[in-house]
């Protein structure tokens, strides 16, 4: 099936919370919602699924009317083709992985033979293909999202729905569903809206991002902007992360002329997109670049000193592929003291590779 652009403007009321906000996401793209807690992230989703009623507004997808509030449109939410992924898998405790994936198309109408053979190979594509007879169960958390990832993909849905689909996962099985994710988004056609509160899903797997506060939208464009030159506060915090973009080699990334190296957090393909992820806290300020060391050094030129409780973070840029690749690091007083730093000086962020970890990519470079 050939998918469509979504476009959406909503108002919706719940007791004195109002969200209005408006979207459009290309088919193949991923739009991240971010934003604070009851800022109105599910409630956008919510309403794009059909489970909540705008007050006002509409959603389509191509010529096709989802809502339409002025015309009294309201297609209910099994008339909807949407594939959800929420938090939890939600399977149905009584069927197997593989009856559980074969549950949308034979829905659709398929034979119950040739539904579970198309259940069977999404198995296989989300790497669950021998969980197929198991029931949720025996599942673990993140087996339990592999099968509802296939579950929500093999009706072939026109709108893909991610709804915090890492936050229950824990530190071991979130990365792996997360190279998982980016893998399937980027083999598939359709418009996927995914609402998280992690930065680093956002730079993994979003093509674009919008940012809600109190309901109301503050800021939007592609990843690699929002992130790179925040302008609301909760994005600033947000963006707590210094994150590299580049291309992806043996052990690290090559962004224009700055190398970084890191371990390999997520499977990365040479030679595609990938972003190297590191704390403030873990760069080291010198000088001069330091001999015979095996960490990463890149020389950049200091552009603020912004005093922080008992740090003080350093903000600097130094040019990659034709643009500033703008880091941070969080240094002590006395440690600004001894290097006598001033803003314009020319210094190394050094940061050992081990504190540096590599995902592949979709979104661009930024720090907090």
């Amino acid at each position: 099936m050939s998918h469509d652009r979504l476009l959406a403007e909503v108002t919706v009321d719940r007791g004195t919370f109002t969200l209005s906000a408006e979207c459009a996401v290309e088919p193949g793209d991923v739009v991240a919602v971010l934003g604070p807690n009851g800022s109105g992230k599910s409630t956008l989703l919510s309403a794009l699924a059909g489970s909540t009623r705008p007050r006002e507004g509409n959603i389509g997808l191509g010529d096709r009317v989802w809502l339409d509030t002025a015309r009294g449109v309201d297609v209910p939410t099994h008339r909807r083709s949407v594939g959800l992924l929420a938090q939890n898998a939600l399977l149905f405790p009584h069927l197997s992985a593989l009856d559980n994936v074969a549950f949308g198309p034979r829905a659709a109408g398929r034979s119950k033979k040739a539904a579970r053979a198309l259940a069977a190979r999404w198995l296989s594509d989300v790497d669950a293909g021998e969980l197929a007879e198991h029931r949720p169960g025996r599942l673990s958390g993140g087996q339990g999202q592999r099968v509802a990832l296939a579950r929500a993909l093999a009706a072939d849905p026109e709108l893909l729905l991610l709804d915090e689909p890492l936050a229950a996962l824990d530190v071991d099985a979130a990365p792996a569903m997360r190279g998982l994710l980016h893998r399937v988004l980027r083999d598939q056609d359709r418009p996927t809206v995914l609402v998280t509160h992690d930065v680093l899903d956002a730079v993994v797997l979003a093509d674009r991002v919008l940012v809600l506060s109190a309901g109301r939208i503050v800021e939007r464009g592609p990843t690699r902007d929002v992130l790179a030159r925040p302008k609301a506060a909760f994005t600033a915090h947000l963006a707590g992360l210094n994150l590299v973009t580049g291309i992806a080699d043996a052990g690290g990334l090559t962004s224009g002329a700055v190398r970084i190296n890191g371990r390999v957090a997520e499977p990365v393909v040479q030679d595609e997109p990938a972003a190297a992820v590191f704390a403030p806290s873990t760069v080291a300020v010198h000088r001069e670049r330091p001999d015979g060391s095996p960490r990463n050094a890149v020389r950049v030129r200091l552009a603020g000193i912004e005093p922080r409780g008992d740090v003080v973070r350093l903000r600097a840029a130094t040019r990659t592929t034709g643009e500033d690749l703008v880091l941070a690091a969080d240094i002590t007083p006395a440690a600004v003291a001894d290097l006598g730093l001033t803003i314009g000086d020319e210094v190394f962020f050094v940061v050992k590779a081990t504190e540096v970890a590599i995902h592949p990519a979709t979104g661009g470079s930024s720090s907090p």
